[in-house]
């Protein structure tokens, strides 16, 4: 049988450079890449900028091709996937990364840093060392095609947090003001470079292993994700992204805010107050949680607490949420809980935090069962940590309340909760 990475790869102009390579972007912008590409209304391929050096693109084996699977209970599709042209590691080839701003044919930047990568760190002006920050990287490449007289950009950042893409250009704007930027270069970013807040839906459940789906052709790379796709994006159409053409579901709206609102909230926020006390009872896939009476349950009662929170139609936002559900019993979709758990804390402050505040305040009470989510959430940072930065042994040792007051964790003191979250936790602990 003929290997994925043997099939003929059409040739086409790179005209977009992604910010991250993960299974997320993989299945859901890509996707549309690739589906614009194939219905004949865009001619692009994407260039991939990893984050951090992690040896060899294991796309790479693959020509940087793989296989697209989405299926729920009325769709399937089986996409092939050959709109990366290839990958830069940042850190590791700098000169390389900067080098992708002189392509003319370059139009648009897309990024998923998760929520923490979105952030001002100050570093010094780069000159041979690829600043950290993913901000600061963009203002690097932002500043090298001005220097280039190249045209200005659409950017869109998918990261979920709230308008995103001003928080973005506000970030480049910084960095400039710290490196000492010409007046020239801050113009051209804010003139022409055209920064949106974005919105994205889709349940992308990742990688599974070779054979487990009939292909006509080997592929150690297949991703999967269910068929049901949104994608916000505010302002005017950007002839730059002819999606809509392609029959794929994206919205130029006025404001992304109403579509985030419920979406973070009850969505991702149901993801981010199920997991922990999910994985600390063993479950280990989404649609496992909801067939675990315990943990939907739970569920259930995180969502009544999330709806009653929100200042949004009830109706809509309920009817959401019970479509919310359904799709998380997608039997294809084996979403891993421990890939949703990565950056936990980022997470839950983005996406719960604002249900708990909020319910507090129109309720006149806490929400009892998203605060008893906050305490399995701290028994698994003890536990397992973030995934990424914060390890469980930093954790080891502190009591709850004292880990509540981590503002460096939580961006806040969250000490106000910690006599019922102790309580919760007790109780589990026992």
């Amino acid at each position: 049988m003929k290997h994925i990475k043997e099939m003929e790869k059409q040739q086409r102009p790179v005209r977009i450079i992604q910010f991250g390579g993960g299974v997320f972007l993989r299945g859901f912008f890509d996707w549309m890449v690739q589906r614009s590409n194939n219905a004949g209304v865009y001619n692009g391929n994407v260039m991939i900028v990893r984050s951090k050096t992690r040896g060899t693109d294991p796309l790479a084996a693959q020509n940087f091709n793989y296989t697209m699977v989405l299926r729920d209970g009325s769709h399937e599709e089986k996409c092939l996937v050959d709109c990366i042209a290839g990958s830069v590691a940042a850190e590791e080839a700098y000169e390389d990364f900067l080098a992708l701003a002189d392509n003319p044919n370059v139009e648009v930047i897309v990024s998923n840093t998760t929520e923490a990568g979105l952030v001002y760190e100050y570093s010094h002006r780069p000159t041979d060392q690829c600043p950290k920050s993913y901000p600061a990287k963009l203002t690097a490449l932002l500043y090298r095609r001005y220097q280039k007289s190249g045209n200005g950009l659409l950017i869109l950042p998918l990261e979920l947090i709230e308008n995103n893409g001003t928080v973005l250009r506000d970030t480049v704007l910084r960095h400039a003001g710290d490196w000492g930027l010409e007046q020239g270069f801050t113009d051209w970013v804010t003139e022409q470079c055209s920064f949106r807040n974005t919105l994205v839906d889709r349940i992308v459940s990742g990688t599974v292993p070779a054979g487990s789906v009939e292909l006509p052709y080997m592929d150690e790379m297949i991703n999967t994700g269910e068929y049901f796709h949104l994608f916000v994006v505010d302002g005017k159409e950007d002839a730059r992204l002819p999606f809509a053409a392609a029959g794929i579901n994206i919205k130029w709206v006025e404001s992304v805010a109403p579509y985030r609102t419920i979406k973070v909230r009850i969505l991702n926020g149901a993801h981010t107050s199920m997991i922990p006390y999910a994985l600390l009872l063993g479950v280990e896939t989404v649609r496992e949680c909801l067939e675990n009476d315990t943990v939907r349950a739970h569920l259930e009662a995180c969502l009544e607490e999330i709806i009653t929170s929100m200042s949004v139609d009830e109706d809509e936002a309920r009817q959401y949420a019970a479509q919310v559900l359904e799709r998380f019993a997608n039997p294809f979709i084996h979403h891993r809980c421990a890939a949703i758990a990565l950056h936990s804390a980022d997470k839950f402050v983005v996406r719960v935090l604002p249900s708990i505040l909020e319910y507090r305040q129109k309720v006149g009470k806490n929400p009892e069962h998203l605060l008893f989510s906050l305490a399995m959430l701290v028994l698994y940072l003890q536990k397992y940590g973030d995934g990424d930065t914060l390890s469980p042994v930093a954790l080891q040792g502190r009591t709850v309340a004292d880990i509540l007051s981590d503002t460096t964790l939580w961006g806040r003191s969250l000490a106000e909760f910690a006599g019922e979250v102790t309580a919760y936790a007790d109780t589990f602990g026992r």
